[in-house]
């Protein structure tokens, strides 16, 4: 039997071929983001939404919130830096929303002064690579491994550039993790659009002249004319924070500069 929409199973089998990828994309292409999300609660496996309160996640969330009274949980991974707007924005979204929130820090660190005597100060600036991966990229794939997930709907659209101007709908990462973009053809003005209409809480740096909040050591305001994701690694040919990059790739970059540290401090 051929193979089309309506034969495909639900939930989705794993893993899944090219094939049936590039039908499930072909077919989500022409939905809103609101079907997008609905036919993803039906056909995706231990769905979860991996969120850092961004505009677009927050925008997911408010339509899943009204899609279905069990929303996929949410994964916050917490990397110690972030700015206390977001800190303070976590817990508006958690008061307004009853969706459950699991939050996943480096391993071994509740708190920075844990983090600093572990990696010393500024490891962002000494070894970015290593610094991506063990507060964003380990955590992860520890909540992943931890809690069966299978697919998780992200933030990222199109219209941000980089790595991302070539976005579909749904994509299969290297480890096999399933990647749903519901709002991968919106455009900033629309999803400010959707924030303001719905009164969906968001990041109070947002008014302040940010457009795109991560940690606040590698965050800045964005001028006139820029693009929105500019302020994010200012001055550096960098797109994308490691979660949304090859996992083996960056775990095998961290292993090697943790066995340069290592041998280093010996001598």
């Amino acid at each position: 039997m051929a193979v089309s929409v309506k034969t495909i199973s639900k939930p989705l089998q794993l893993p899944l071929t090219p094939e049936v990828l590039d039908i499930i994309n072909a077919y989500l292409s022409q939905l809103q983001p609101e079907q997008i999300l609905e036919w993803a609660i039906e056909y995706l496996p231990n769905l979860y939404q991996t969120t850092a309160f961004g505009l677009t996640g927050l925008v997911a969330l408010d339509m899943l919130s009204k899609l279905t009274p069990s929303p996929p949980p949410l994964i916050f991974i917490d990397t110690l830096y972030h700015f206390k707007e977001t800190y303070e924005l976590v817990e508006e979204v958690k008061a307004k929303y009853v969706t459950p929130l699991h939050v996943y820090k480096p391993a071994g660190c509740d708190t920075v002064a844990d983090f600093e005597a572990k990696y010393g100060e500024k490891l962002w600036e000494r070894d970015e690579d290593t610094y991506d991966f063990v507060v964003k990229v380990e955590p992860a794939r520890r909540a992943y491994a931890e809690l069966g997930v299978q697919a998780v709907i992200t933030g990222r659209r199109a219209s941000q550039g980089g790595d991302r101007a070539s976005l579909k709908p749904l994509e299969v990462d290297s480890t096999g993790l399933l990647k749903l973009n519901p709002l991968f053809e919106w455009t900033y003005p629309i999803v400010e659009w959707y924030i303001t209409d719905n009164e969906v809480p968001c990041n109070k740096l947002l008014s302040q002249g940010y457009r795109s909040v991560g940690d606040w050591h590698s965050t800045v305001k964005v001028g006139e004319g820029q693009d929105e994701r500019a302020g994010r690694w200012a001055g550096r040919e960098k797109t994308e924070c490691g979660l949304h990059k090859d996992y083996f790739t960056m775990k095998k970059q961290a292993m090697r500069a943790s066995a340069v540290s290592l041998h280093a401090s010996l001598f």
